[in-house]
Order: structure tokens, then sequence, then C-alpha cells
């Protein structure tokens, strides 16, 4: 075909058929908030970190959990669990030693309406004692026996600590069935 001047800065558009994809929308209605927890697990003395919301806690009011916590804009999930377990417990992890032990997609939370996903990471290696660092969200933190762990216990977090503890299944799945 001869180079024409006259078409130059001209877009050619394609007529598009109906057997042909239509490129969708992001899916922002559908996206899932990130959470980090940690399981601090003392494996010589079969203990974990837990720690009791308080009464003034969003969600959960004076139940046990995991430390957890939602992961900032443009933040690597490793760097949300190191934080979040710092920000609550005092406890200091290097992101390269935690592993993940589970994973939980949950259909929807209390600020989730779309759901979360939450990546449970365990470290065995840490600095630090246990101190309850935000008192206002929490009534305690310390360690407490893997074999008597609490029944008031979140739902979510305590699924993932026992099948942890147990070598259960991986991933768990709340609210979607």
């Amino acid at each position: 075909m001869p180079n024409n001047p006259s078409d130059e800065g001209m877009t050619v558009v394609q007529p598009t058929t109906d057997d042909e994809p239509k490129a969708l929308n992001p899916a922002l209605e559908s996206m899932t908030l990130l959470v980090a927890a940690v399981i601090v697990h003392d494996k010589a003395t079969n203990r974990v970190v837990l720690l009791q919301r308080s009464e003034n806690a969003k969600f959960a009011q004076g139940m046990w959990d995991l430390p957890v916590g939602k992961s900032e804009p443009g933040e690597p999930i490793t760097e949300t669990a190191v934080r979040e377990l710092y920000e609550e417990t005092g406890l200091t992890v290097k992101p390269e030693s935690l592993k993940v032990a589970h994973i939980i997609h949950g259909a929807w939370g209390v600020e989730a309406p779309n759901g979360f996903l939450t990546v449970v990471f365990a470290a065995e290696e840490w600095t630090g004692e246990p101190e309850n660092r935000e008192p206002r969200k929490h009534s305690q933190v310390r360690w407490v026996d893997a074999n008597a762990i609490p029944e008031n216990f979140v739902d979510t977090t305590s699924s993932a600590l026992h099948r942890y503890l147990e070598g259960g299944p991986e991933v768990s799945l709340d609210g979607w069935q």
C-alpha cells in the first residue's frame, strides 16, 4: 500500500465481531482486602503468642486472635506481617524468616464487604518479649500453650492456627459455601 501523506496521524479502527472478546472494566467492586497474620511459635516450649481483643476493638470484642492487620497500599505482605507483629506485640521478625503457614480467603469481613485474603505466616525466630503495645485494641498479649488454645477465638484465625499446629490443609475458605 503506498504511503499517503494525508493519512498521517489517522487511527485505523478495526471492526469488531461478536466472536472477539471485549475488554472488561477492572473488577474494583470485587477487590479483596489483603491482611497478614503471624503465628509466633516457640517450638522448644510449644507456645504461641496470642492477643485478646479489648471491649473497644472494632470486631471480635473479648475474643482471642493472632497478631493480624491490614496491608497498606503498595506494601509487600511480608512487610505487613513484620509491621503488624511489631506494632501489636513488640516482637521483631525478619521478613525472610517468615514461612507461609495458611491462606484464608473470606467472602466478606467487618471492614471488607468485598472479602479478604489473609496470609498467615509462621515465625520460629524473633527478638523481644511479647507486650501489649495497643492497649486500646487489646486487653492482653501473651504466650499460650499450643495445647491449650482458648475456645473464645476468632473463627478464621483459630482454624488457621489449629491447621498449622496439626499440619493440616493450608487453605481455608470462609463464607463461600
